[in-house]
């Protein structure tokens, strides 16, 4: 089952700090957060929460990768969104679960007890803010998102993909070159095909063709290195 993961226990050292909800946080409020956390791993595959699940807790994505789903009566299952580090799962004021939610990779939760958390965000109006900040985010998004399944091309919705995950997974200070970027891919082919509303013979086909054209390299199916970022940015549709 769920086991307690061994992190830092000082939100000051958290990866994710200028990033999460706690990003405008002064001292006497991390303080506050820390007495109500704690941390939580899942391995690949393992269920985070299931729909209709009651929730005791809301908490932030510190590493690692979730899908978010939901799964029709005749038991097709839909790819809705992934949590990637610094995204929150849950929602002040909703005790229950509305999707499932499924580790991708291993990942590491800083969990925030709902109901304590739910009056610190009611007492502190700034946390209330980055909330609304981070729904909003959220929901323009998702509006990306529904133009890139509805409009985009094969080829275009792989390498938003691409451009995607390298920029929510990129390494602060890392510099590989204007044109270079990094990064393992927390889908496989099958998963990116659900999300990505594609069959997984286009998603290998057109992974193959952006390698052929030498816009990125690959080492296995999953570490990808970008070569060359300003295509791949074209390759999107983006300006």
């Amino acid at each position: 089952m769920v086991a307690l993961a061994e992190r830092p226990s000082q939100c000051q050292s958290c990866p994710i700090r200028h990033r999460a909800v706690c990003a405008s946080c002064d001292a006497d409020e991390l303080a506050m957060l820390e007495s109500m956390k704690y941390y939580r791993t899942f391995e690949a595959g393992q269920p985070i929460v299931w729909r209709g699940d009651r929730l005791e807790f809301v908490a932030s994505v510190v590493s690692g990768t979730a899908t978010i789903e939901q799964i029709a009566e005749d038991g097709r299952r839909q790819t809705l969104g992934l949590l990637l580090p610094s995204d929150f799962l849950g929602r002040p004021g909703r005790d229950t679960a509305l999707y499932d939610v499924s580790a991708v990779t291993e990942v590491t939760l800083c969990c925030f007890r709902r109901q304590q958390f739910e009056k610190l965000v009611k007492d502190t109006p700034h946390i209330a803010q980055r909330m609304l900040e981070m729904a909003l985010d959220e929901l323009d998004a998702a509006r990306d998102w529904m133009f890139l399944l509805g409009r985009k091309t094969a080829r275009e919705k792989i390498a938003t993909f691409l451009l995607l995950v390298e920029r929510r997974t990129r390494t602060p200070g890392l510099n590989l070159g204007l044109d270079l970027a990094q990064f393992e891919l927390p889908l496989t082919r099958d998963a990116m095909a659900s999300y990505l509303g594609l069959t997984l013979e286009t998603v290998s086909r057109q992974i193959s063709s952006l390698k052929k054209e030498g816009l990125i390299s690959l080492v296995g199916n999953r570490q990808v290195t970008i070569e060359d970022m300003s295509a791949i940015k074209a390759a999107a549709g983006e300006d």
